[in-house]
């Protein structure tokens, strides 16, 4: 019985209501912080040409890019990286299937290499961004724009393959929207590192 005295409820509440302030604070600071980092990633995306696909492919980062600008360009640059890898492999084994024209195989041998190409451009955008603090930042700035617009161009070459040849619609179409992810994901990347100062 002496438990349940209102001495010990009282004894218990003031020791419990700090904790429970505090952890409602931290909540609400957590909260906050979130909300700040995913605003920062919407402010960020209205500059770029695609902010609908900005915003889908980068808020899910939001906790690491916090509000900085150089792990905003280096995100959106790792996942341009990741999905022009994975359009490389995705036609690739497109180029396996039996019954492809040697038109098809011809513009997909093509498209392979404009896709390494571009995977190795967008590493160097990576690597001239990881100099912007050495001395010749300027250089390295220009090196990363000059890198990440070179991948638009040769996403763009392979699409020019497939419209100078004989290919399926189908096989077109697909290698079409791939590339056109990759070319999008490039340009946003782009925009950030345009407008980093």
């Amino acid at each position: 019985m002496e438990n349940c005295s209102p001495y010990n409820s009282k004894k218990l509440t003031k020791t419990l209501l700090p904790i429970l302030l505090l952890l409602l604070l931290l909540c609400t600071i957590s909260q906050a912080q979130g909300n700040t980092n995913s605003n920062y990633i919407k402010s960020k995306c209205n500059i770029t040409t695609y902010p609908s696909l900005c915003l889908n492919t980068l808020l899910p980062y939001a906790s690491y890019v916090q509000t900085n600008p150089i792990k905003l360009c280096d995100t959106a640059l790792d996942i341009a990286i990741d999905s022009a890898k994975n359009t490389s492999h995705m036609i690739s084994e497109l180029g396996k299937n039996k019954g492809i024209t040697k038109y098809e195989a011809a513009a997909i041998k093509d498209c392979i290499g404009d896709l390494k190409d571009a995977v190795y451009e967008l590493k160097e955008t990576l690597g001239a961004m990881n100099h912007l603090n050495d001395t010749d930042k300027d250089f390295q700035w220009d090196n990363a724009k000059t890198y990440a617009s070179a991948v638009i161009s040769d996403a763009n070459s392979c699409l020019d393959g497939f419209s100078d040849r004989k290919v399926h619609p189908d096989v077109k179409a697909k290698i079409s929207d791939a590339i056109s992810y990759v070319t999008k994901l490039a340009s946003n990347a782009l925009a950030f590192i345009n407008h980093l100062y």
